[in-house]
């Protein structure tokens, strides 16, 4: 029973990872070059705490209690932008002090010229 569950969990969060589109824009925000968006991105979890403030709105006046799902998941939408958000920032601080370090290491090595032989007689 447990390796049916376990089973069934892989296939869920692998369809999910390909096709709900948080996780894609996520998976993009991962990236190296998509780091640099990952502060930017923190903004799309404000449409979010609208849309669940909304569907709470109607909740309240008498709409379905299954719409509690829609807040939860948007919600939910609004922390992993969030946290995604701050990771980048680490991250991007991250390797642009490696990339800084590689260029010194770089800048510092000695130049060997083509002309020049490194033979020894």
């Amino acid at each position: 029973m447990f390796r049916l569950i376990w089973i069934i969990s892989i296939y869920v969060r692998s369809f999910m990872r390909r096709f709900i589109p948080t996780n894609i824009a996520l998976d993009a925000l991962r990236t190296r070059r998509g780091l640099k968006w990952g502060v930017p991105a923190m903004l799309l979890a404000i449409p979010y705490c609208f849309v669940a403030a909304y569907v709470t709105a109607l909740i309240d006046d008498g709409a379905t209690n299954c719409l509690y799902l829609v807040v939860l998941v948007c919600i939910w939408n609004a922390f992993k932008f969030v946290l995604n958000g701050i990771v980048c920032m680490g991250l991007l601080a991250r390797v642009r002090v490696h990339e800084r370090r590689l260029q010194r290491s770089a800048a510092e090595a000695p130049a060997v010229y083509a002309n020049e032989q490194l033979v020894r007689a």
